[in-house]
């Protein structure tokens, strides 16, 4: 055994609960969606409410870690690449996901956006133009065992069988799962091009207010053809937007900075979000009243999650460190 490798174990364990305490508070975010649409509620003031909410939320968050640092400076002289970029990676990976909470209880959701962890690598050669320009071949070819599983969660909530509205839900599910990423990796990229530092709770908090003109837009055309939302839609979104938006977060990101030079142990902090589809049926199955996976969804989410946590070895042992691939988590 190393000497060097011993400080490090308390700290790798630690990144460890707390990223799977953080995928607690995600997993959230598909309990309260779909309690929101089981309850009579609109899928649009969910999605709306959320980020709106989450603005002020961030902003108090703020001073505690670091201030607005260089953000104002980056609104002002890239205004368009955060406008375009913000929506891509909150507006149009938003809208998608909790329109599908209207499909099925919340594990089918959840489950299917775990694909979201292919969506990053698979993206990389058509947005980078250095070394992480690759596809990790080992890591893709596990994905095809979480791709399976999520087909298997969907088919074993059809009954064997899925219909046209099931896989448009499955579209929506991973059209979702790849653009939160691309966004996301897209704004990096800018930084690193510009040469600004920012840190994790500013970068979302610049995403989320430049993606806020949208949601005031989507809010009035809602509210129009909709009406108001009711008291109990305020009070579910305030709960994604504080568990997701906010605490999961902020969690994860610490988690993932504390052990951002170790590749194995960063590996097994991204490999926690494969407890977002374990702790979603829980909650939903306990406090929604929503059906327990069958054998045949069952054993999807098993596949979904051992394929997860091999993904997450598998990329810690092929790649360096790549500091967006440890940022396709949040908000």
């Amino acid at each position: 055994m190393s000497i060097i490798n011993v400080p490090m174990r308390p700290t790798a364990l630690k990144a460890v609960a707390i990223a799977l305490l953080s995928a607690l508070f995600f997993a959230c975010t598909y309990v309260f969606n779909r309690a929101i649409v089981s309850g009579g509620g609109h899928w649009q003031w969910a999605v709306i409410l959320r980020y709106l909410i989450t603005l002020p939320l961030l902003a108090a968050v703020l001073p505690f870690q670091g201030g607005l640092g260089k953000l104002p400076y980056e609104l002002r002289t890239y205004p368009r690449t955060w406008w375009l970029w913000s929506s891509v990676g909150f507006v149009l990976f938003s809208i998608p996901l909790t329109w599908a909470a209207t499909s099925g209880p919340s594990w089918l959701v959840a489950g299917s956006f775990q694909t979201t962890v292919l969506a990053g690598p698979l993206l990389a050669p058509f947005i980078y133009r250095d070394e992480r320009a690759r596809w990790q071949v080992g890591a893709l070819a596990i994905g095809a065992l979480i791709v399976g599983g999520v087909m298997l969660l969907q088919v074993g909530h059809a009954n064997g069988s899925l219909d046209a509205a099931a896989w448009l839900a499955v579209a929506a599910v991973m059209f979702s799962a790849f653009a939160y990423p691309l966004g996301n990796r897209m704004i990096l990229l800018h930084l690193e091009r510009s040469g600004t530092r920012l840190g994790a709770v500013q970068r979302v908090f610049g995403m989320t207010l430049a993606s806020w003109p949208l949601w005031l837009l989507l809010a009035v055309v809602t509210w129009a053809t909709v009406g108001p939302p009711t008291g109990r839609e305020v009070l579910l979104a305030g709960g994604v937007a504080l568990s997701s938006g906010v605490i999961a977060t902020v969690l994860f990101f610490h988690a993932t900075e504390s052990v951002g030079r170790n590749p194995t142990a960063l590996a097994a902090v991204e490999a926690m979000q494969a407890a977002e589809l374990l702790f979603a049926t829980g909650i939903g199955v306990a406090f929604l009243g929503e059906p327990f996976p069958d054998a045949l969804a069952a054993f999807g989410a098993v596949a979904i999650v051992l394929g997860i946590v091999l993904f997450a070895w598998v990329s810690g042992r092929e790649s360096a460190i790549d500091p967006a691939s440890a940022s396709d988590r949040g908000a």
